[in-house]
């Protein structure tokens, strides 16, 4: 269930405001709690979501949104029941992302939507404020996705946060504070943070190479060179690379009319000096390395407040899989660090308890997938027959 969007949170002396919460205690697709975009519905691409615990779980009481089939499209919101702007404000959203099909290529995020939206064509280009989570990808692709709308741009974080790529529950936390500084947790562990600005391009640079400036034809950035008194020793290539082996012979078996002339292999000469070269000495004319001079960027704006999201209307999940059967469950948005502290640990899933459930459900299902698998396998040898 989702209760109340809007809740009052006091922790100490501190108050805050729940916007977003949602456990999926009831049917979230029951009255448009949450919506299933038509995008794709028509050519067949979209996947199917489905209110489930997933495969295995160690909380039979526990569900959320899970994918269903392989190789879709996926899209979904739920409206918050009043919109968040963070101006002012910490904006904290938090969520639970379970691979527990072992994904090999396709998105966990969800994304923040500004108001307005329109959720049944909810679709790959439409407008987002922040998008945040997992993005797995073969080998190269493992990182919690941080992206940030600037202006009508998508800004990617610098530098990567590497997701974990198990097949057990992780929760992913980000906060964005009102002095323009962030964190992203994993886990309830701090794994970043940072400015916003030295995090992500909100500005152009300062200064940019002066276009009209050019490194002098006479500048001189060898710091060595060739000592023109150096020469060549007499001799030097006398010796060839290679020669015949002096302990080879020829076999007892040769037979130079059928076999040719035997020819003893060839070795390295430990006599071969090698391609001679001159010894190198400090280049007298040496400037040092050109440095392009830099002017003022005409294009810099300086940015303020960059941590501003507002206003957020929607919590969306838009991804594409390959392989299906990801989890999304206890989301949260807030402007309380503390509510989604507290959420996290009353939601808390303990590892030991998620392996033991899925050891178990390994154990009672690896004769019927080896099963599906054999199928799978004749099945696609039967339409190789046909075609």
């Amino acid at each position: 269930m989702r209760p109340l969007s809007i809740l009052l949170t006091c922790v100490g002396l501190v108050a805050g405001t729940t916007y977003f919460k949602e456990t999926f205690e009831t049917d979230p697709f029951a009255n448009n709690r949450w919506v299933v975009s038509k995008w794709k519905q028509d050519t067949g691409e979209a996947g199917e979501w489905e209110w489930s615990t997933g495969r295995w779980t160690a909380y039979s009481d526990r569900k959320g949104l899970r994918t269903t089939q392989d190789a879709r499209f996926y899209a979904v919101s739920s409206p918050l029941e009043k919109p968040f702007d963070n101006n002012g404000k910490t904006l904290v959203f938090q969520f639970k992302a379970k691979h527990e099909q072992k994904i090999d290529c396709g998105g966990g995020y969800v994304k923040l939507l500004p108001t307005g939206v329109d959720a049944e064509n909810l679709n790959g280009d439409t407008p987002y404020t922040i998008m945040f989570g997992p993005d797995i990808c073969g080998y190269s692709t493992k990182k919690v996705h941080t992206i940030f709308n600037h202006n009508g741009e998508n800004l990617l974080k610098k530098s990567d946060v590497t997701c974990p790529d198990d097949e057990l529950t992780h929760i992913y936390t980000l906060i964005v504070n009102s002095d323009d500084t962030y964190e992203i947790h994993i886990d309830g562990e701090k794994k970043d943070s940072g400015k916003l600005k030295e995090g992500w391009d909100f500005e152009k640079p300062k200064t940019i190479p002066d276009p009209k400036a050019k490194k002098p034809s006479d500048w001189v950035d060898e710091e060595n060179m060739d000592d023109p008194n150096d020469s060549k020793p007499s001799g030097w290539d006398d010796e060839p690379e290679k020669i015949a082996d002096p302990d080879a012979t020829k076999p007892a078996d040769w037979d130079e009319e059928e076999d040719g002339t035997w020819e003893a292999p060839l070795i390295d000469n430990p006599k071969y000096q090698g391609e001679w070269k001159p010894k190198q000495i400090k280049n007298p004319l040496y400037k040092g390395p050109w440095v392009h001079p830099e002017i003022s960027n005409p294009d810099y704006v300086e940015q303020k407040d960059t941590y501003k999201r507002g206003p957020i209307g929607f919590v969306a999940i838009e991804v594409w899989q390959v392989k299906s059967g990801t989890l999304f469950s206890d989301f949260i948005l807030t402007d309380n660090v503390s509510e989604a502290e507290q959420f996290a640990k009353e939601r808390s899933v303990k590892k030991e308890d998620e392996e033991k459930a899925k050891s178990t459900f390994d154990e009672a299902n690896k004769g019927k997938e080896e099963e599906e698998q054999t199928l799978g396998d004749f099945e696609d040898d039967e339409t190789h027959d046909e075609l």
